[in-house]
């Protein structure tokens, strides 16, 4: 007996579901070279435009001159460098919480942080289209695990009724592929209500959204009482990589005591964290960046009603174009990219059956110009798409 790989592969590319990796061959930024051509891209998480500023690149080049290329060791043996501390208390005082702690992942602070503070007796709750690194650290927690309905604060009502032992409610703030915001005050009032902790992945919230770049927690205008678990990643808005959780000191020290994640993987190299520092400066001091995503965001939403275009409910940099049918999300991706506009199309399992999109993500980095240039591109594309569709009907 083997396992039949090929089959599974063949099976991918029938349902049009099957992925490829497009080539970067420059740094991030709106036009960039992928697969040896020039194109002007809209799917990038590096929403403030840092990746590739000039003062984040000289941090990382001189974080690397003096404290080397790698980590070393983990945390816990001798890799928790100066950078790495000084990156926690700034991003305490940013979040305005008592501690923060590196993870050298997104993906592993959310593993980290739910199987630490979870076991069997226990239960976790979760919004039915949380990142997968959610799903997966719920399951892995080995907690009662059950996924309420997406933003619905009376399933998760209903579920907290049922709970045992200790409850953590888990949430992205800004949901991935839809671009829409968390109903944070109601879902941290039914878990308090119930004394359930509640747990925010604000990935993609954490720059663009607050008067600071505080993300949900500051645009809603709630502290740590009604957040205890607060994640935020640094890949995305912040240009550079790894991720944080931030709380109370209480929980900043059993996760260094019992979250797996942490314990067992080298530090992220000091010089990142260099490059960190000077992002979190550069958030903190440029709020015209978020003012113009914002500028950048309403435009487009207007635009592509002109259009036609099906939008999801989002006012963040993440803006789908709901298509539906996998084969057709693909295609109109196909022609934006002969235009030179690179676009990513979303298919299942990424997101639920039927419910295939255009991703359409912006940066502070963008020009109007170029968002013009992306709704020209798409009202052709989209004329287009509807004329090859009637010609098959």
């Amino acid at each position: 007996m083997s396992f039949d790989l090929a089959s599974r592969l063949a099976a991918r590319h029938a349902d049009n579901l099957y992925r490829q990796r497009p080539l970067l061959e420059s740094p991030q930024g709106p036009e960039v070279v992928v697969d040896g051509r020039p194109m002007l891209a809209f799917c990038s998480n590096d929403y403030l435009g840092l990746a590739n500023h000039p003062e984040v690149v000289r941090a990382l080049r001189d974080g690397a001159q003096k404290w080397g290329a790698g980590g070393g060791a983990s945390h816990l043996v001798i890799g928790h460098s100066g950078p790495h501390h000084d990156l926690e208390l700034a991003l305490a005082e940013f979040t305005g919480r008592p501690r923060a702690l590196l993870f050298s992942t997104g993906y592993m602070a959310n593993l980290g942080a739910v199987t630490a503070l979870l076991g069997k007796g226990d239960t976790v709750l979760e919004d039915r289209l949380n990142h997968a690194s959610l799903l997966d650290a719920g399951l892995l927690s080995g907690a009662r695990f059950s996924r309420y309905l997406h933003n619905d604060v009376d399933s998760l009502a209903s579920r907290l009724e049922k709970a045992e032992g200790n409850t953590l409610v888990v949430t992205d703030g800004v949901f991935s592929m839809d671009g829409d915001l968390a109903e944070l005050p109601a879902i941290c009032a039914a878990a308090r209500a119930k004394g359930a902790w509640v747990m925010v992945d604000d990935a993609h919230g954490v720059g663009p959204l607050g008067a600071n770049g505080g993300g949900i927690v500051e645009h809603f205008g709630l502290g740590l009482e009604d957040v205890p678990v607060l994640v935020g990643t640094l890949g995305k808005a912040f240009g550079t990589a790894g991720a944080f959780v931030a709380g109370s000191e209480e929980l900043i020290e059993t996760l260094i005591q019992f979250a797996r994640p942490y314990i067992y993987t080298t530090s992220q190299p000091p010089a990142v964290a260099c490059a960190t520092l000077k992002s979190l400066e550069l958030l903190q001091r440029e709020g015209w960046r978020r003012e113009h995503l914002d500028k950048l965001i309403r435009r487009f939403r207007e635009g592509a009603a002109e259009i036609g275009l099906t939008l999801m409910d989002s006012p963040t940099p993440i803006q789908p174009i709901m298509v539906g049918d996998s084969a057709r999300a693909l295609k109109l991706s196909a022609l934006l990219r002969e235009r030179g506009i690179l676009v990513g199309a979303i298919r299942p399992p990424t997101v639920p059956a039927g419910s295939a999109r255009l991703r359409v993500t912006f940066s502070a980095a963008h020009s109007e110009e170029q968002l013009e240039s992306l709704l020209s591109a798409l009202a052709e594309c989209w004329a287009t798409l509807a004329k090859e569709e009637a010609a098959d009907a």
